[in-house]
């Protein structure tokens, strides 16, 4: 299983929608996600800060801004 981390901040509206999405894709793949603040880590902030809600599978960008579940899930099944 691929590890799904979703990189976002509070008050963020395209963090909820990418929230939604990957919950979704998640669930459908039989997997779960975890959800950091950019906010609390100053290197991810200095990497991503201007580009939440970002996606990392295994670690690696996988997207950012706006992710469509059905891509994602089909991403974690391969």
């Amino acid at each position: 299983m691929k590890q799904v981390q979703l990189l976002t901040r509070p008050g963020c509206h395209l963090c909820d929608d990418a929230r939604a999405a990957v919950a979704a894709a998640t669930r459908a793949a039989g997997t779960t996600f975890s959800e950091v603040n950019v906010d609390d880590d100053r290197e991810l902030r200095a990497e991503y800060g201007d580009m939440v809600p970002v996606v990392l599978l295994d670690g690696v960008q996988y997207g950012y801004f706006t992710i469509d579940a059905i891509e994602l899930q089909a991403a974690l099944t391969r």
